[in-house]
C-alpha cells in the first residue's frame, strides 16, 4: 500500500493507493495547519481502508516548490516514517503532479504552464507539453514578468488573473494524483528533499567578526 501526501501548498492532502488506484484521499479543511493536520489525516485514510502502518510498502511525498514551513513538515514526516517502517520514500515535484492531473482529466490539450503561490507576490512556475512533460522550470518569478496567454494550472490564475487570464485544471496538488504519478512513473522521481528555490525567511545570523583590540599606549 502506497501512502502519499503533499504539504507544498496551504492545504494538506493525503491519499492511499493499493497498486491499482487510489482507495482513500483526504484534504485538510483549514489552511496553514500542516503540523496539526498531517498526522491525523494519515491516520484517517488508513482507518478508512482498515490498515495499519505496517501495511505500508512505500511513501510518495511532494517536494514542492513551496514555502519552507509546509515542506519541512511533509518531508520530515515522510523520511521519519520511511526510516521507522524501513520502506522507500520517493519525492515528486508538486508542479509535475498538477500537470499530469490537468492532462489526464482533459483540462489542457496543448502546451501550458503551472503556477502556484510563492507568497511575496510571486509564483512558482514551470512549463509543460501536451503530455505533461516538463519543458522548463521550476522557477520563482513576479507574475508580471511571466504573464502568459497560455492555459495556466494551479493557484496562479486565481491569485493573478490579470497576468494569467486562462485558468485551467486543478488549483491545488492532489495526493491521489501524486500516488498515480508515482505508481505509473509519469514524472521524475526525486530524493525526499525540499525544492525551495529561494532561501527561507528565517536564516541564521552571520557570525560576528571579533573586534581587534586597540593597541596599548
Amino acid at each position: 500500500m502506497l501512502l502519499s501526501f503533499d504539504t507544498a501548498t496551504p492545504l494538506v492532502s493525503v491519499a492511499l493507493h493499493d497498486g491499482d488506484d487510489v482507495v482513500a484521499e483526504r484534504v485538510s479543511e483549514a489552511a496553514m495547519k500542516h503540523g496539526e493536520h498531517l498526522a491525523p489525516l494519515i491516520a484517517a485514510v488508513m482507518s478508512d481502508v482498515g490498515i495499519v502502518r505496517q501495511d505500508l510498502t512505500a511513501i510518495a511525498v511532494g517536494v514542492g516548490p513551496g514555502p519552507f514551513t509546509g515542506l519541512r513538515v511533509g518531508l520530515v514526516t515522510a523520511r521519519t516514517l520511511g526510516f521507522v517502517l524501513e520502506i522507500p520514500v520517493y519525492g515528486v515535484c508538486s508542479l509535475d503532479v498538477l500537470a499530469i492531473e490537468a492532462v489526464d482529466t482533459g483540462a489542457v490539450s496543448g502546451d501550458f504552464l503551472v503556477a502556484t503561490d510563492a507568497r511575496r507576490k510571486e509564483v512558482y512556475l514551470a512549463s509543460y507539453d501536451n503530455q505533461g512533460s516538463r519543458l522548463d522550470g521550476p522557477l520563482v518569478a513576479n507574475p508580471a514578468d511571466v504573464a502568459s496567454d497560455l492555459p495556466v494550472v494551479g493557484a496562479g490564475p486565481v491569485l493573478y488573473p490579470d497576468h494569467f487570464p486562462h485558468a485551467a485544471g486543478p488549483a491545488q496538488p492532489s495526493a491521489g494524483w501524486l500516488a498515480r504519478v508515482l505508481a505509473q512513473e509519469r514524472a521524475e522521481l526525486l530524493d525526499p528533499d525540499p525544492l525551495y528555490l529561494r532561501r527561507p525567511d528565517a536564516v541564521a545570523s552571520a557570525p560576528r567578526t571579533p573586534a581587534t583590540p586597540a593597541p596599548r599606549p
